[in-house]
């Protein structure tokens, strides 16, 4: 399986943070404090980064992708 990591449905969470307009430390946040809201495969730390998916974020939210208004 081949992973697109220019997919913009792939970014980190401070990027997604932006996108969605919330506070940058709002995905680091909610994993610590709500983990199970989010889905299986939908964020991972790379490193010193998180990253997350689109599908995440929604799911997280409950706001669709902004960027596709």
């Amino acid at each position: 399986m081949n992973i697109n990591l220019n997919d913009k449905n792939i970014m980190t969470a401070v990027e997604a943070s932006k996108i969605w307009g919330l506070s940058d430390s709002y995905v680091k946040t909610s994993l610590r404090q709500s983990k199970q809201k989010w889905p299986e495969g939908s964020y991972r730390k790379f490193g010193h980064t998180l990253v997350v998916t689109t599908d995440g974020m929604e799911a997280v939210t409950g706001i669709k992708d902004p960027r596709k208004k």
